[in-house]
């Protein structure tokens, strides 16, 4: 459960905070990734006022409400600041008027304060809170970024994944993270995956056991996180399984709801998993760019089927004759 308290211990010294009442009230979950600035909310208009998210109050706010009296600020700040609030900000280093410290002492809704502007806070803690809220799932696999692209390598222990992504930093490409990826979807559109703290830059290969790719190969050949835009799932040959030799059928997997093109690369001795793998990525970034070889090829070969089916209906018709 994310918390106030996390939430200030997480992002406090990037937005600047600090809290000045409703201490008791650090508990409070924040369950929703919505800020929002009270405006017309505070002249008595609470129609479509969503509860359950972050107020934040900027210097229109502070302002008309110190011109009100005690009373009127008070009744206007009890129904906005209501008991689902989980935390309220006032940005710029403002002043808030004692009213509203009371009405968070009272309810233990933490108040905080920021100073940073209205738009600066309400655009980082929206991000921030976007950040968190973001759906993640961790998956088996290393991920690596070849020619700018992110391609998330998958299969079952063993096959060589870990090996083929040596095998490709040698060659100059760069790991993200190897064994274990954390994926988190980030604006309902996109994929971005990244390792683990504890295993950040390094791999683990068998009969040689832990190395770190940042001290063998530099800090080049590492990043901290990449969007993932293709899946090469690796498996062993299968002599009675039917691989595509043409590469027609597009294929997709679906990961947190999102689609991303799918190849399946089979390993038997002999293959150059790494060339391969490269081909692959430089065959999908041609077909991003419009240049599909299978289906160019296909179309050459109707064409030239059609053709010689006519010529061969002009021969029949000519025998005839």
């Amino acid at each position: 459960m994310f918390t106030v308290k996390c939430f200030y211990q997480k992002y406090g010294k990037d937005l600047e905070l600090s809290l000045i009442a409703g201490e008791k009230g650090l508990s409070n979950p924040i369950p929703k990734a919505e800020v929002h600035r009270p405006g017309l909310s505070l002249s008595g208009y609470l129609k479509n006022m969503g509860p359950k998210r972050i107020l934040l109050f900027g210097k229109v706010e502070i302002s008309y409400l110190k011109e009100l009296s005690s009373s009127t600020c008070k009744e206007r700040l009890e129904p906005v600041i209501n008991e689902q609030t989980p935390l309220v900000i006032v940005a710029r280093k403002l002043n808030p008027p004692k009213e509203m410290k009371e009405i968070c002492d009272r309810k233990n809704i933490p108040l905080l304060r920021t100073n940073l502007t209205a738009t600066d806070s309400l655009s980082k803690t929206t991000f921030n809170l976007n950040e968190e809220f973001s759906p993640e799932v961790s998956l088996h696999g290393t991920l690596v970024e070849l020619y700018g692209m992110g391609v998330f390598l998958q299969g079952d222990s063993s096959i060589g994944k870990s090996e083929a992504a040596l095998g490709l930093v040698e060659r100059g490409h760069r790991l993200i993270s190897d064994d274990l990826v954390r994926i988190k979807k980030k604006e309902g559109r996109i994929l971005e995956g990244f390792g683990h703290e504890l295993a950040k830059h390094v791999m683990e290969i068998r009969g040689i056991g832990i190395i770190n790719i940042a001290h063998l190969y530099g800090a080049v050949s590492v990043r901290p996180s990449k969007v993932i835009e293709l899946v090469i799932k690796m498996e062993e040959w299968d002599d009675s399984h039917f691989y595509d030799r043409i590469g027609l059928e597009e294929k997709g997997v679906d990961i947190l709801g999102i689609t991303l093109p799918f190849y399946l690369l089979p390993i038997k001795p002999g293959r150059d998993i790494v060339l391969l793998i490269e081909t692959v990525v430089l065959n999908h970034r041609l077909k991003g760019m419009g240049y599909h070889s299978a289906k160019e090829f296909n179309a050459k070969f109707l064409q030239t089927l059609a053709s010689k089916n006519r010529k061969r209906t002009i021969h029949e018709t000519l025998q005839k004759d």
